[in-house]
């Protein structure tokens, strides 16, 4: 964390850290610095007041100081503890949980820390005072705080920690039975209030202190007070912060829906586990009103240091939350059963939490200590625990320096139990009624000698009368002691003595506060009406708490009518007391000690150390002049003499707008709120401004300033308040810069006079001579603070429009609205969530007003701002102003005036953009052919004039309505002479505004006009040439078959954009000659490289060049020269050098090249970037040279590039908008030509993939689906054997005979189908060979597929020109026409995402046919070649040879006995007959399965030996089916063709199947091939003849 280290506060050194897991934490946060060092209030300057956003942590060390700038804006998330790398990490995991992720993590590394570790490493690391102001936010957010602190040495005890929590202010209202609902207000650390405290022993799986924030807020509350393992970050181990001791709050509201407690209760949390830290064990068990502990599974020990609780004052709560009921270590095992035996608790004392939810739980938690409250719980104070912690041996903070403080602040307030007016007449008689009186007198003396009057002797008699009772002043005892101790060195005790004066004069104002009130009540008239102090008796009253403590209720804290008593004391009247001391030691110098001159140093201490200096005393109206002077004369002394520039920015506001607390929300700083004291003035803060806002702000010092108590309601009856306010608000208004006007929610009958005053002191600034910036800040928006807000801003604007700091009239005010926590009635009540957000945007809006500001005016320095201090103070005492201190009525009719002003002139502006409306459509209606630029200037200057003639006749207008306005109204009438210039001086001003305003929208108008035409025409162009070579692209697409990458189409597109644009016409630009930027340019860089001397060879730029760059001897130095004349080649550095120069200039001139080839307009920066190129060029030499060289080369290349850069100047300068727009455009552009390619691409791919998947499958099969028949038929036309299977079957046995091949027979014998089947499939191949038909066919059915599918496309895309639509629905009608032809088309692929895109349909119908027709193409080349008929049969979805197998199969029924097949032709035949029955020897098997039966051949095969062991009527009982007749002609007939072949293949047979050959008969050795053949003829012959 980079925070700045202070002076050491501290008195003593503290120890450093031993080198333990403690210092590591510090370590990593930053913090290990600020162990010896604290870091202090005075840090949080650097910290805060300066931040202008919300910076996310970048690493560990950052986290702290994140956290204390979120926690100064009120923002719920200030303990988060991630750095923004985690972060990123846990946010972007979407695998692993925050858990498993935070697991992965040591805590030394990536920004992984428990948050409730960040918090403790910064309280270690603050000093106590910082603690407290972080405290103090800390319960604004509901946030626990530490009680006890541990050690950053573990062997050293912890730290109560009372002093951050002194001052904290809560406000409750409790549930009584009596039903008295007063708001009770109480001081937290000194009020009696139950203390709770939960502890937890063992290891518990629910967390505490999510149950401690269920019963502080309600389960539905979103509020985290105790950080616990749920929230982020919580479940990372704690390191820091085991044994921290946090409390928190719970303070009813009185709504019994939303209280979970009757009346208030301090909750305090150990950390871990309690048997680690005895010694908070036992100071609680002392302090408390009630311990819970909430216990896990406990061991002996743990049970030990449980029973020792019992023996303590406090009540003793029990949570079970055993894990396993079986433990023998189980605490119920310990306490359940015998509960009066071993802790005597009562039954309820003991809960049974296992399987509870948290919120359950915390339910019952609550319901078991509301049985014990109210009444049954002792009550306690923070102040008594920290004796306690003291008498255990825990350090308390608040030490000897401390103690001291407070005897001290005892001793300045001795005597102050008689009453503060006895006190402040006794101790501080300077601020009595001789100081208001001075005031008077010297008032009236200013305004005689202003009148140059001669001075009234009675008003310098009673002068002298004061001046003489002054002198005779002695410095009290209680001033005395009061700057005895402020003149310590110590600046601890310093600050707890301040710090301590302010607590003890808060609670003696609250102690007698009803007393003091009700008896200066009784002679006060507001309003001429009496107050009601019966009322007021009621509302205020004092009640005692049960420890005999005094505590203030109020029955409306929020009620603004209510006044504390102004004789009420604060640390501010002791420091007025000094500044008068001072003042008299003027007067009367005898009456003066070394101390008093010491006062002004000490007053510029406290002032630069953050307390409020005063300006002036609002009680008495007057301000001392000598203090003053010498405080910031002091003030000067200490700050550098250059660091004196000033700038003032005000807080003024009514004394209900909370100004300090939006000042310290704003800026930190620490502005004593009104409410809690009482006196009246003007008060100053000094800033000091970090260095890189000092170059933005153009100054050093920011000085705030704060007006308390205007427009209160005084109890004092002669006072001149109304006076008092007005000389406040004038004195305010005239020291500031910017005036910040705090609008309070609670403006009721006050409104009128709070307004009044403001304006009248506008006003008289004004005509003193100067004024202010005005911003507006709204507090919780409502009608009245909106309606001033306005009102105000109208005054401002024109009081400041005609002034010299502002007459163009951009003025800077603004109105914001925040919903601060100031008005919330309890610490119960969240900080609104936008808040941080809206201060933050007010902040930024104030700081850019202060840098707007130092453009437009000098900041003066800190003599100049005394100087005009005591300017505005003259001029208030000798009233110089016209409108008088008493009156309200000018500033109520001004403001009216204003408010009217402003509606007038929202009419003009109304009628002006009403006119303006319509010329801008007579513009527009010129058409863009008729762009002439005469004609178009001539229209231009003719609306220009009817402007500056129309806003002339409503500006008359505007000043006679004014006029007649002024006149009527009688307070106005009577200072038209001061009013009447402010209202023309606007009006003129105005005038020339809106003119201006006016005269260049006509000009933007037309501007826009020339641009869009052109634009439009530019993009007609692009357009058409886009559209070329998108075709073109699509083609090579198309072509190639290759996909075009991005980067190709960029470039394609690049060379069109460039084409375009290079002869597009733009208009020629109005001559300006750069050569003097050119010029500056270089000249500045030849300062900044101290080369100041060659300032004359700049005169060179701009002239003709007509040579080249030409090295010379002034290029080199002396030695180097010398040098070169002892060497053989003396010329050679000159060669080298030339050849650098040359090499540089060739480099410069191609930057140069590509700046001008680029759409763009000439940039200062190029001249930058090409003088860069050279140095750097010339870094990297190697050639010695001087200077020279180097200017000498800048001025050559300055000068070459001017002649190119103004040729580019010219070309865009005119139309450097039409340029931006159409460069701004090509992104689009761009995108747009990928975009149209990529469409068209995928139109014609598509639609590629829809001919290649759907339509040419549906081509093809609707060709080739009839061929496989027609080669059929045509084979039956030419082949006879296909007419019948007998003719097939004769013709195949025929084949085989001839072809006398034993593996045909064995192949038909075995496999008789497929044999068949190759046969045919044979003639099939061989006829496409020979066929010429074949190409005939496939071209005529090509044509007519095609003629349907053009047609279908054309009737599916009729009508529907140019529609994008999706090109599934319009492919699919495409093939429903298709189908209603009879086309079988397959669409089955037709059902994937592939097709669906969307496009137009009458441009992918195009591309469609183009696809049929190219497809086409294709197929008539594929077919005119050699047909491969195997491949082409594949194709066939009907094979010829299947249908011609069909028609010869035959009977598909074999011989039962030997196989041959069934012979019959008739379909319906009812016995099956065989021919050629074969013989046995033929057969695969040895027998027929019956053995005793043979087929017809195997009977005749020998009839003498054979046994014959059956008949043929056996054989007719056994296949029926099956004609074995004897009487069959053929039947020995056809035995000669297969005798034949066994005979000739017996060998081979008995081989084949693996048996002894067949015993053969001789005779049918005999048979030749003719005999079988002629026998087979012979068969099918008689069969045909049959």
């Amino acid at each position: 964390m980079s925070l700045k280290r202070h002076k050491r506060l501290s008195s003593k050194k503290k120890k450093s850290p031993k080198d333990n897991l403690q210092a590591e934490v510090l370590h990593e946060l930053g913090l290990e610095a600020y162990q010896t060092i604290p870091l202090d209030v005075s840090s949080m300057l650097d910290i805060i007041t300066w931040t202008l956003g919300n910076q996310s942590p970048l690493e560990p060390s950052d986290l702290p100081k994140a956290f204390l700038q979120c926690l100064w804006l009120l923002r719920q998330d200030a303990r988060t503890p991630w750095c923004e790398s985690l972060h990123n990490l846990v946010t972007n995991d979407d695998n692993n949980s925050t858990g498993k992720v935070l697991s992965s993590f040591k805590g030394d590394s990536q920004g992984a820390i428990n948050p409730l570790d960040l918090v403790t490493a910064v309280y270690m690391s603050a000093s106590t005072f910082l603690q407290q102001e972080i405290s103090k936010r800390m319960v604004q957010c509901q946030f626990s705080i530490p009680l006890v602190l541990p050690n950053k040495d573990p062997e050293e005890p912890s730290c109560f920690l009372l002093w951050p929590l002194r001052g904290i202010v809560g406000q409750w209202r409790s549930h009584p039975l009596n039903n008295d609902r007063r708001i009770q207000e109480g001081d937290l650390a000194t009020t009696c209030m139950p203390l709770v405290s939960f502890v937890r022993l063992g290891c518990c799986s629910v967390s505490k202190s999510q149950v401690l924030n269920h019963m502080l807020r309600g389960v539905t509350s979103s509020c985290q007070t105790f950080l616990h393992r749920g929230m982020e970050g919580g479940q990372l181990p704690k390191r820091l912060s085991s044994g921290l001791l946090e409390i928190g709050w719970h303070l009813p509201t009185g709504d019994s829906t939303k209280d979970v407690f009757p009346v208030p209760l301090v909750f305090s949390n150990l950390r871990g586990d309690a048997s680690a830290h005895k010694k908070c064990l036992t100071f609680l068990c002392k302090a408390s009103s009630a311990i819970v502990v909430f216990c896990g599974n406990l061991k002996e020990k743990e049970k030990l240091l449980l029973a020792s609780c019992k023996d303590t004052n406090s009540k003793l709560i029990l949570i079970d939350l055993l894990d396993t009921e079986r433990n023998e270590s189980r605490v119920v095992g310990f306490v359940d059963e015998n509960l009066e035996k071993y802790m005597g608790l009562p039954e309820e004392s003991v809960i049974q939490g296992r399987g509870l939810s948290e919120d359950a739980l915390a339910s019952k938690l609550c319901d078991t200590l509301k049985h014990l409250l109210p009444d049954r719980l002792k009550l306690i104070t923070l102040e008594e625990a920290a004796q306690f912690a003291a008498d255990i041996g825990l350090n308390v903070d608040e030490g000897p320096i401390c103690q001291k403080a407070m005897a001290s602040v005892e001793e300045v307030l001795k005597g102050l139990d008689e009453g503060s007016d006895e006190y402040r007449r006794k101790q501080l008689p300077l601020q009595g009624p001789l100081w208001s009186k001075l005031a008077e007198l010297e008032k009236a003396e200013s305004k005689q000698r202003k009148e140059r009057t001669e001075i009234d002797p009675q008003l310098q008699k009673e002068k002298n009368d004061i001046m003489a009772e002054l002198r005779s002043y002695k410095m009290t005892p209680a001033m005395k002691i009061f700057t005895d101790v402020l003149f310590t060195k110590d600046k601890v005790k310093r600050a707890y003595f301040l710090s301590w004066l302010t607590l003890r004069l808060k609670k003696t104002t609250k102690q007698n506060k009803t007393q003091d009130l009700l008896t200066n009540l009784q002679t006060v008239k507001k309003d001429s009406m009496l107050v009601d102090l019966d009322k007021l008796e009621q509302r205020l009253t004092l009640t005692t708490d049960n420890s005999g403590k005094q505590q203030m209720s109020l029955d409306d804290c929020a009620d603004p009518s209510y006044e504390p008593d102004t004789c009420a004391l604060g640390p501010e009247h002791f420091l007025r007391e000094i500044g008068l001391i001072f003042e008299l030691a003027h007067i009367s110098p005898s009456s003066g000690s070394q101390n008093v001159l010491r006062l002004p140093s000490l007053a510029t201490d406290l002032l630069l150390y953050g307390i409020p200096l005063e300006l002036m005393d609002g009680d008495a109206s007057n301000i001392p002049i000598q203090w003053l002077g010498c405080v910031f004369g002091e003030l000067k002394r200490r700050l550098p003499q250059e660091q004196c520039r000033t700038r003032v920015l005000t807080n003024l506001g009514d004394y209900n707008a909370r100004n300090a607390e939006i000042l310290s929300a704003l800026f930190g700083v620490k502005f004593p709120e009104w409410k809690k004291q009482t006196s009246r003035g003007v008060y100053m803060v000094a800033l000091c401004l970090p260095e890189n806002l000092r170059k933005d702000m153009k100054c050093d010092v920011l000085l705030l300033i704060e007006v308390r108590g205007l427009c209160s309601v005084s109890l004092d009856s002669k006072r001149n308040i109304l006076g008092n306010d007005n000389e406040m608000a004038t004195f305010a208004t005239g020291l500031s810069d910017f005036l910040l006007h705090s609008m309070s929610s609670h403006l009721g009958s006050d409104f009128e006079t709070n307004l009044s005053v403001r304006v009248n002191a506008l006003l008289r600034i004004k005509e003193y001579g100067s004024m202010p910036f005005c911003q507006f800040f709204v507090q919780n928006e409502n009608v009245n603070s909106k309606l001033q807000a306005s009102q105000l801003r109208y005054v401002s604007q024109l009081l400041l429009q005609t002034s010299n700091i502002d007459k163009d009239g951009n003025t800077t005010s603004c109105t914001v609205s925040v919903k601060g926590p100031w008005n919330k009635m309890s610490l119960s009540e969240p900080v609104d969530t936008d808040y941080s957000g809206d201060v933050l945007k007010f902040k930024e809006i104030l700081f850019e007003a202060l840098k707007r500001s130092a453009a437009k005016a000098e900041a003066p320095v800190l003599p100049e701002f005394m100087r005009r201090l005591y300017s505005v103070w003259d001029a208030i005492k000798e009233e110089s102003f016209s409108i008088g201190l008493q009156n309200t009525d000018i500033a109520l009719a001004f403001s009216l005036l204003c408010t009217e002003f402003f509606y007038w002139e929202n009419n003009l502006l109304d009628n002006m953009k009403s006119w303006l409306t319509g010329a801008t459509k007579k513009n527009f209606t010129t058409k863009g052919e008729a762009l002439d630029a005469s004609i178009q200037n001539d229209l231009l200057s003719e609306l220009k004039k009817e402007a500056s003639e129309e806003v002339e006749a409503e500006v008359n207008k505007f000043r006679s309505i004014a006029e007649t306005y002024v006149m009527k109204e009688e307070t106005l009438k009577m200072r038209s002479d001061k009013f009447m210039p402010i209202l023309m001086s606007n009006i003129d001003n105005l005038q020339d505004r809106v003119t201006d305003e006016i005269t260049e929208r006509l000009e933007a108008v037309y501007e826009s006009h020339y641009s869009s035409t052109q634009l439009k025409k530019f993009k007609a162009l692009l357009g058409k040439e886009q559209e070329s070579k998108v075709d073109s692209l699509v083609e090579k697409s198309k072509t190639t078959k290759i996909l075009l990458q991005d980067t190709e189409i960029e470039d394609e597109f690049e060379a069109v954009w460039g084409k375009i644009l290079s002869n597009f016409e733009f208009r020629p630009s109005e001559t300006e000659d750069i050569t003097p930027r050119v010029d500056d340019i270089l000249r500045q860089n030849l300062i900044s490289r101290g080369l100041q001397k060659h300032m004359k060879k700049l005169e060179m730029i701009g002239q003709n060049q007509n040579s080249d760059f030409q090295v010379c001897d002034e290029h080199f130095g002396y030695r180097s020269r010398l040098k070169q004349m002892f060497e053989d080649n003396n010329k050679q550095h000159k060669v080298e050098a030339q050849q650098v120069a040359n090499n540089i200039i060739e480099e410069c001139k191609q930057y140069i090249a590509d700046k001008c080839n680029k759409p763009a307009d000439f940039s200062d920066g190029y001249i930058t970037e090409l003088l860069q190129n050279i140095e750097k060029s010339l870094n990297e030499k190697s050639v010695e040279t001087r200077s020279a060289f180097e200017v000498d080369l800048k001025v050559y290349l300055c000068n070459a590039s001017c002649q190119d850069f103004q040729n580019l100047h010219n070309r865009y300068a005119k139309d450097a908008e039409l340029l931006t727009c159409i460069t701004k455009r090509k992104s689009m552009d761009l995108a747009e030509f990928i975009y149209d390619f990529r469409k068209r691409d995928q139109c014609q791919r598509v639609a590629q993939e829809f001919i290649s998947m759907v339509i040419k499958p549906t081509v093809l099969d609707y060709i080739n689906r009839p061929l496989g028949i027609s080669i059929a038929e045509e084979i039956q036309r030419k082949a006879q054997q296909y007419h019948s299977s007998q003719a097939f079957h004769q013709s195949l046995l025929e084949e085989m005979i001839k072809e006398d091949q034993f593996e045909v027979f064995l192949e038909y014998l075995l496999f008789y189908d497929n044999f068949r089947l190759r046969k045919i499939q044979k003639t099939v191949t061989a006829h496409l060979t020979e066929s010429t038909n074949l190409g005939q066919w496939r071209h005529q059915r090509l044509c007519e597929i095609v003629g349907k599918i053009e047609e279908a496309v054309n009737e599916s895309t009729e009508g529907i020109s140019g529609v994008l639509n999706d090109t599934k629905p319009l492919l699919e009608r495409v093939c429903l026409t298709l189908e209603k032809g009879d086309v079988n088309v397959i669409r089955t692929c037709l059902t994937g995402p592939l097709f669906s895109i969307t496009v137009e349909w009458n441009r992918f119908a195009k591309c469609l046919l183009e696809s049929v027709a190219a497809m086409q193409m294709d197929l008539d080349q594929e077919f005119s070649k050699n047909v491969d008929a195997t491949q082409f049969l594949n194709c066939l979805p009907v094979q010829p040879q299947d249908y011609l197998f069909k028609k010869v199969k035959g009977c598909d029924k074999q011989c039962p006995l030997c196989r041959a097949p069934c012979e019959e032709e008739d379909m319906g035949h009812e016995a099956h007959n065989a021919l050629l029955h074969r013989p046995k020897g033929m057969q695969p098997y040895a027998s027929s399965s019956i053995s005793c039966i043979s087929c017809p051949e195997s009977m005749s095969e020998d009839k003498d030996t054979h046994d014959i062991s059956t008949t043929r009527n056996v054989l007719h009982s056994l296949y029926p089916d099956w004609s074995f007749s004897p009487d069959n002609p053929n039947s020995t007939k056809a035995s000669d063709y297969w005798r034949y072949v066994l005979v000739k293949f017996n060998e081979r047979f008995a081989q084949e199947f693996k048996r002894e050959p067949t015993k053969i008969p001789e005779e049918w050795r005999r048979i030749t091939q003719e005999q079988a053949l002629k026998s087979l003829k012979e068969v099918f012959l008689t069969r045909t003849s049959v």
